[in-house]
């Protein structure tokens, strides 16, 4: 009777794990569908790139096309434009005055998750706040 639990929780945890792996969606948060564009059939969050993307792309779409996005995704149309990691980004230090804010203060990036104010000085030297925005898709290299 132990084999015959141990083969079956196994089993159960082989599909579980093999479900969420084929739902490249399962750890994105896509937000809403509060955007104008949502429904459309074309994913118009600029953290996104590929066929299935609107040609016109607003920072202000940002998780706010959720339905399309996640259909597109797991379909393989798109895919997440930061990949997720670093895809050789070199971060530099955090030498800034305005590092450690929480928002990425490095000009050679865009998105909601920077600074209001970019200084050609800060290029490279907020490593870590722009590390942690560009994993996550809230900025990404211009």
């Amino acid at each position: 009777m132990t084999i015959l639990k141990k083969t079956l929780h196994g089993a159960i945890a082989f599909l579980v794990l093999a479900m969420l792996a084929a739902s490249p969606s399962y750890a994105i948060s896509f937000g809403n569908n509060s955007s104008e564009w949502a429904y459309d059939g074309e994913c118009d969050d600029p953290r996104f790139a590929g066929p299935g993307m609107a040609d016109t792309l607003l920072d202000e779409d940002m998780g706010r096309d959720a339905s399309d996005c996640r259909n597109l995704l797991n379909k393989g149309r798109i895919y997440i434009r930061s990949g997720g990691g670093d895809n050789g980004v070199h971060f530099g230090d955090n030498s800034s005055e305005w590092a450690y804010d929480g928002e990425c203060d490095d000009p050679r990036f865009k998105g909601p998750g920077m600074a209001d104010t970019l200084l050609e000085e800060d290029t490279g030297s907020d490593a870590s706040d722009c590390r942690s925005l560009y994993r996550e898709g809230s900025i990404w290299l211009r």
